[in-house]
């Protein structure tokens, strides 16, 4: 008799120098505690991270290429929406 397959998590790792939290892997645990401890020791050995996340990877929801069009060409005219002709003060660092 074979045991159940664990969840699989989603792991992301905010480094030293980034303010956001970047996709690094995925692995199996029971419960979030033991993905967290398991994050940690994979993905983080060389000290490199502040803050890990993991989420259940049955939580995340993704787009499809097929549906492309109907997800992110609308947007195309809408120029407003992209702040490429602001000019940003030297006093604003992370935007």
């Amino acid at each position: 008799m074979s045991e159940p397959a664990l969840p699989l998590w989603e792991v992301f790792v905010r480094n030293k120098q980034g303010l956001d939290h970047k996709h690094c892997g995925s692995l199996h645990a029971a419960d979030a505690q033991m993905a967290l401890t398991m994050a940690r020791d994979v993905y983080t050995r060389r000290m490199e991270g502040v803050s890990i996340w993991v989420v259940p990877s049955a939580a995340i929801t993704a787009s499809v290429p097929q549906d492309s069009a109907v997800d992110f060409d609308p947007m195309a005219d809408k120029i407003y929406r992209h702040p490429t002709f602001y000019k940003l003060p030297d006093e604003v660092q992370h935007m």
